[in-house]
């Protein structure tokens, strides 16, 4: 089989790379699409095969394109495969205010591969409804290393607090979407947070975050040696050594929840609350610090990983690599998408002209 994996985000690194390795072992031919203004920070650069011109993916004339974000040219050849950015979804019941994400069909692929029965459930409604896709529930690849290496990372984790003279490390990931962001509204409780002694706060920002908010955190960390910036597009070894989140509606707390983890968030837009949700900036620290000492979700966050991913085994990479082989034995590779014209006109504006 011939793969594509199509690349345009920093966080669709560690999405992505689960398939190629998967791929590869299988003895397929893989190539990156990369959008050229990030191949310089491509962290699989030794091993990979990547490209930057739209052209050459269409020479390349693939079987399968697994892409993670809501779009990818209907001109190139191959199933399109939509395996998801998050977890997070877009509808009532998952978030009561609208995320561009989970649930909105763009009519751009043909295969779904969903991580949990939450999900598959809706797809496969809207399967029905739209007719032009089917749905497949095979795990998340993205997640095969966080159950993988779950237990990897204890050492590294021991020498960090050492280092920092702290005793539990926090994570904080907000997300960017200025309406449902928490990163300026509990900046000073963040703060706070890590001027105790007992606390190594870790802020691990999304690619698209607001410049001036990071600019404002990293000076902040200058002078605050248990306040550390991540840069590392790959969050799957800090959510493995850290002892709870602090977030908002970030679909990363899905992520964290899985590893039966405590969180806490600010304003948090969910439906379906499993965790401590808190809606002033001066209840933060106070719910933190009791949350700390007592896990008091543990039992409501299985309902999460039993409808949102329960496949722990590390292995939805190879299913979703499997599930597409499968899928092409009993259909052909389907040549064209029935997209609108704006759909269409808005591909060809933004990769150009190509020769097939």
């Amino acid at each position: 089989m011939k793969v594509v994996l199509f690349c345009k985000k920093p966080y669709s690194f560690g999405i992505l790379r689960p398939l190629q390795m998967e791929a590869e072992q299988a003895g397929d031919e893989v190539i990156w699409y990369i959008d050229s203004d990030i191949t310089s920070i491509f962290p699989y650069k030794a091993d990979s095969t990547i490209t930057s011109s739209i052209q050459a993916i269409v020479d390349f004339k693939a079987d399968a394109i697994f892409a993670p974000g809501n779009n990818v040219p209907h001109f190139l050849r191959g199933v399109k495969v939509q395996v998801f950015h998050g977890l997070a979804g877009g509808e009532k019941g998952l978030f009561k205010k609208r995320k561009k994400g989970h649930f909105r069909i763009r009519n751009y692929y043909d295969l779904y591969l969903t991580s949990g029965a939450f999900f598959t459930k809706r797809f496969n409604q809207l399967a029905k409804k739209h007719g032009d896709f089917e749905v497949i529930e095979t795990g998340w690849c993205k997640l095969d290393a966080l159950f993988i290496q779950k237990n990897d990372f204890k050492e590294e984790k021991q020498a960090l607090l050492e280092k920092h003279q702290a005793q539990k490390i926090l994570l904080f990931a907000p997300t960017f979407s200025p309406s449902l962001t928490s990163a300026e509204a509990i900046f000073n409780e963040i703060i706070t947070l890590s001027k105790n002694p007992n606390h190594l706060v870790l802020i691990k920002f999304h690619d698209k975050m607001n410049k001036e908010v990071k600019a404002k955190y990293k000076q902040a960390a200058q002078t605050l040696k248990n306040l550390v910036i991540v840069d590392d597009p790959n969050i799957i070894k800090y959510l493995i050594i850290s002892d709870l989140m602090i977030s908002d509606t970030s679909s990363v707390v899905y992520e964290f929840l899985l590893l039966d983890k405590p969180v806490v968030t600010f304003k948090t837009s969910s439906g379906n609350i499993k965790w401590t949700n808190v809606d002033k900036p001066e209840l933060l620290i106070s719910s933190v610090e009791s949350v700390l000492k007592s896990d008091i979700n543990q039992k409501n966050r299985q309902w999460i990983i039993d409808n949102y991913h329960p496949l722990s085994d590390g292995k939805s990479a190879k299913r979703m690599i499997e599930a597409v082989k499968n899928w092409l034995k009993n259909n052909t590779v389907p040549e064209k998408r029935k997209l609108s014209i704006l759909r269409r006109w808005e591909m060809s504006k933004k990769y150009g002209k190509i020769k097939k």
